[in-house]
């Protein structure tokens, strides 16, 4: 009888195991299996642990994709994030997010759009606002202002509605998960890139386009990145400095820049913190300057012109539209799919230059395939 019990759970490994299946070796109703499994209606307590002991015992797994197909249930998601008329940067993650919710549709989810203005902070509030009223099962948001979203945390967490970040990580207030590369690590990997770039011993500049770096929590991990690598590997015969550019006015922009070139002429090496690498890529063309060494960040078609130029040596690419279509998949899994989520999904620091830029713009490659 034993023997015939364990050949009977090892079959059932084999192969999916139903709730058929259950009853039947239980010996009761498929109903008071599903009964059990849910926590409702009447059923013996001598009945509902024999039930739980055969389901640890068969290794039950319930079907939740196929749930989900039959179920009509809708999710309601808000993306919270930049609008790409403002920085086409946004239109990366804002189309990953639109082909999530394509893929996801079968099983309910939708998503509903919140767009705000990067570069206006009350703009932010605003569609945060919206989306707090809207009442979501869950928010996927691009955290690029650090202290107006804080009270947004708490009061999401307040009413249950599970959030992930994505672009800028905040581990402070527990988010579901954050989606987007390591920032520290990125500009570590930046700082090691202009090193082997240089032929001797210089300065170095650090540039932040546009943007209030005290607000800017992605930044600042970069810019701690980039400088401690040339502090661990005692680098100290180089200057690392840091300008804040403004671009409301070309000529203002041109003129800190030739600025900057007069009062640093062993300049050697520029790391842009965001994505907009080819305003300085233009500048330095436009000066006939090409002993200065540039590094940047995302394939935009801007900066992919002047990296197959030459005058942008690296860009690295943080994978935006991956970030939009992961972050989506993220709260689908935890809200249909009841999985416990990764708190941190980290995407490859990729290296990109003329070379192998192709591989990452082909729309037919392997990389553009998985989102």
């Amino acid at each position: 009888m034993q023997k015939n019990s364990i050949k009977f759970l090892n079959l059932m490994r084999d192969k999916n195991v139903r709730i058929k299946d259950i009853a039947l070796k239980a010996k009761v109703s498929t109903g008071t299996v599903d009964r059990v499994l849910h926590n409702r209606g009447k059923v013996s307590e001598k009945v509902r642990v024999r039930v739980l002991k055969i389901l640890e015992e068969m290794d039950y797994q319930p079907n939740l994709m196929a749930r989900a197909l039959g179920s009509n249930k809708v999710y309601r998601i808000a993306a919270l994030i930049p609008d790409h008329k403002n920085d086409s940067y946004w239109f990366a993650p804002k189309a990953g997010i639109e082909k999530a919710e394509k893929d996801l549709k079968q099983y309910g989810i939708t998503v509903e759009q919140f767009l705000f203005n990067q570069y206006d902070g009350g703009s932010f509030i605003t569609q945060a606002e919206e989306v707090t009223k809207s009442n979501p099962d869950g928010v996927l948001v691009a955290p690029v202002y650090y202290r107006e979203v804080l009270p947004f945390f708490e009061k999401w967490k307040e009413l249950n509605i599970p959030f992930v970040l994505f672009n800028t990580q905040i581990p402070d207030f527990d988010p579901l998960s954050y989606i987007g590369q390591d920032s520290y690590q990125s500009g570590l990997l930046a700082a090691k890139l202009t090193h082997f770039g240089q032929s001797h011993p210089g300065t170095v500049m650090i540039a932040h386009i546009d943007e209030e770096i005290s607000n800017a929590a992605h930044l600042i991990k970069k810019e701690q990145g980039f400088r401690n690598y040339f502090i661990q590997n005692n680098l100290d015969m180089y200057t690392v400095m840091r300008a804040e550019l403004k671009k409301n006015e070309t000529t203002s922009f041109n003129k800190q820049l030739d600025d900057i070139i007069e009062e640093t002429p062993d300049l050697s090496s520029i790391f842009v913190t965001t994505s907009k690498a080819f305003d300085i890529a233009k500048y330095l063309e436009e000066r006939m300057i090409k002993h200065i060494r540039l590094i940047g960040y995302d394939l935009l078609s801007q900066n992919l012109y002047y990296l197959n130029r030459g005058t942008i040596s690296f860009l690295i690419n943080q994978n935006p539209r991956g970030q939009g279509y992961w972050g989506i998949h993220q709260l689908t899994d935890f809200l249909v799919f009841k999985k416990e989520v990764k708190s941190i999904k980290y995407l490859p620091l990729d290296i990109v230059t003329k070379e192998n830029a192709s591989y990452y713009t082909d729309e037919d490659s392997i990389y553009n395939d998985i989102v």
